[in-house]
């Protein structure tokens, strides 16, 4: 994927170009931000603290994972407005590998300006590059615009309950 490519929408065709890319480690601390946003926009505890100290070796150190990808949307000056965080998956009733869209978030002034559109289509674009051909997510049954939206891509809901387990704490 090229930095500021041609995002077209995945739903409606091509449009304006829209800055979509790759993080970089300086984005770090502002991508904490923003889930820390959308933790608190989800109703879902906040992340302990330390979470960049945690995510960076992942993502850009050295103990970097290259299923582990961040995109992120910007405005025209450069501030981040959302992201995209991808991990790819095994599933075992396919035999094959997905891509896992473990977030997305935009700052809600930045809803309704294209950005949702411009990082699905990188998303898209990214999960084309590693040669897969399906991306799964999630997203709460509350949030209807999301759902809205999704919808509007052509995405198909699966719908199934979320568990997690903590067996060590």
């Amino acid at each position: 994927m090229t930095e500021h490519a041609s995002t077209p929408d995945p739903a409606t065709g091509p449009g304006p170009a829209l800055p979509v890319r790759p993080a970089v480690a300086a984005d770090l601390p502002r991508i904490v931000d923003l889930i820390r946003e959308h933790a608190a926009y989800e109703r879902a505890e906040p992340p302990a603290p330390g979470l960049a100290d945690r995510l960076r070796p992942f993502l850009f150190g050295a103990e970097r994972d290259p299923g582990l990808t961040v995109l992120v949307a910007e405005d025209a000056d450069g501030e981040l407005l959302g992201y995209a965080a991808l991990s790819t998956e095994f599933a075992f009733w396919d035999g094959a590998r997905h891509l896992h869209m473990d977030c997305l978030y935009l700052t809600e002034a930045a809803r309704g300006r294209g950005l949702g559109a411009a990082l699905m289509a990188a998303v898209r674009d990214h999960a084309g590059s590693l040669g897969l051909t399906e991306v799964q997510w999630q997203t709460p049954d509350w949030n209807t615009g999301a759902i809205a939206f999704y919808d509007r891509l052509g995405a198909r809901s699966r719908p199934k309950q979320r568990y997690t387990w903590h067996p060590g704490r």
